[in-house]
């Protein structure tokens, strides 16, 4: 479980999203499993992710990133 206060200055944190762009659409940022593999477009990507969630402090600006589930 979170903590609602920043680990660096102990400010308000605020949850969001900083969205990504594939093909021109955005979409929420996702985290894959294993290092990434480079293929002949740019990076392969495994069928299996899991979305992420961003929070930011109010108070520093600090940003911590969460995978949900």
């Amino acid at each position: 479980m979170r903590s609602n206060s920043c680990p660096k200055c102990q400010g308000s944190m605020a949850e969001g999203y900083v969205p990504h762009e594939r093909s021109n659409m955005p979409g929420l940022g996702r985290w894959y499993r294993g290092a990434p593999v480079k293929g002949w477009f740019g990076l392969k990507l495994p069928k299996s992710y899991v979305e992420m969630t961003t929070w930011r402090c109010q108070r520093c600006g600090f940003l911590e990133q969460y995978a949900k589930g």
